[in-house]
């Protein structure tokens, strides 16, 4: 029996319909190696209050997506199964009653990507309106989309380092420990358009141009004799220490920081997070101060700020990779876990 034209149309549209309705996404159920991600086909987010719906263009790969993917997928707070991704640049599909027009270029930033709710490895993504910001006019004439996806999280945790935590001044020296990280190169960048003299270290000598090409005016390699090479430039200690590596070098770094200045501890490169039984009165030496930065509380007038201070500066951003597929999410992680980036990894997937 003939079926009719018109029930075939029908049939081809609720299934053009429910196809529609998914988009590709990288989804982690538990922990994993970088071989083991892939690209799964899930429902695209439905819009709810105070949210709003992003199609995303580019977004860059970061060390605590790694994190999440090797071992932080086991706590309790983390709500699997997972799209991890804490950043991206996309554009507003639906603005659902907010502050934001459809079409609107925005960047989507921490606020519980990727660990609470899904992040950014994906084609579109749901988003706090609190946790979105207007990609402005000045920033579109200046930076391309890739351009503009390797800053937010790597900008905001060095700005916020240097001039929330550390009140980096003008004509001040300090220690950028880690400076080849992405974090590292992007504070080198923003500490010297501060005029402030930079110290920047690296474990492998092979990798002091490109401190020094990024900003620093001193290249060191950071090893057992990292105080005896600091003496030789500042014999007092530095003003203000930017301590990537973390827990695993921090009581070293409070030796060579001059008295009354700041030590921030940002990142974990090293590997350990904690120092079991901290004592503060023995870690923290009579007369110097230890502070953080935690990156989860960005707002519009920093993220301006930010752009502004890279454009008016003339900073270029350092890019290692731009990948043009989901599918390359392998490879991303894999370079990331080499440590030969040495600038930021980015997908331009739209």
């Amino acid at each position: 029996m003939d079926i009719p034209m018109i029930f075939i149309l029908l049939i081809l549209n609720v299934g053009k319909r429910f196809k529609d309705d998914n988009m590709k996404a990288v989804v982690i159920n538990e922990t994993c190696k970088a071989e083991d991600l892939k690209v799964s086909e899930i429902e695209i987010p439905k819009i709810k209050p105070n949210w709003v719906l992003v199609k995303v263009k580019s977004f860059g790969i970061n060390r605590s997506e790694i994190i999440l993917r090797e071992y932080e997928a086991d706590e309790d707070y983390i709500n699997l199964p997972i799209v991890p991704g804490i950043e991206c640049v996309g554009e507003i599909i639906d603005e659902n009653n907010s502050k934001f027009n459809k079409g609107d270029l925005v960047i989507g930033l921490m606020g519980g990507m990727g660990r609470s709710f899904n992040g950014s490895y994906e084609e579109y993504t749901l988003l706090p309106e609190k946790n979105v910001f207007k990609v402005n006019e000045k920033i579109k004439n200046n930076l391309s989309i890739e351009e503009i996806a390797s800053i937010p999280e790597t900008y905001f945790t060095a700005y916020g380092s240097l001039f929330e935590s550390l009140n980096l001044k003008e004509n001040e020296t300090i220690l950028i420990r880690g400076g080849t990280s992405t974090v590292g190169l992007a504070a080198c960048k923003l500490a010297k358009a501060k005029r402030s003299t930079v110290i920047a270290t690296s474990r492998k000598k092979e990798n002091i141009k490109n401190l020094l090409e990024n900003g620093a005016d001193y290249g060191i390699i950071d090893d057992e004799n990292l105080k005896k090479e600091i003496d030789k430039i500042c014999p007092n200690g530095v003003d203000k220490i930017l301590e990537l590596i973390g827990p695993e070098t921090m009581e070293d770094s409070m030796k060579v920081l001059k008295k009354h200045g700041i030590c921030c501890v940002t990142g974990i490169l090293g590997g350990i997070e904690y120092i079991n039984q901290f004592d503060p009165i023995k870690y923290i030496p009579n007369g110097k101060c230890l502070t953080s930065f935690f990156s989860n509380y960005p707002n519009q007038e920093i993220i301006d700020n930010i752009f502004n201070m890279i454009i008016d500066n003339h900073i270029k951003t350092k890019i290692s990779k731009v990948y043009t597929s989901l599918e390359d999410i392998k490879k991303a992680h894999k370079l990331m876990e080499t440590n030969k980036a040495q600038g930021k990894i980015v997908f331009k997937i739209a």
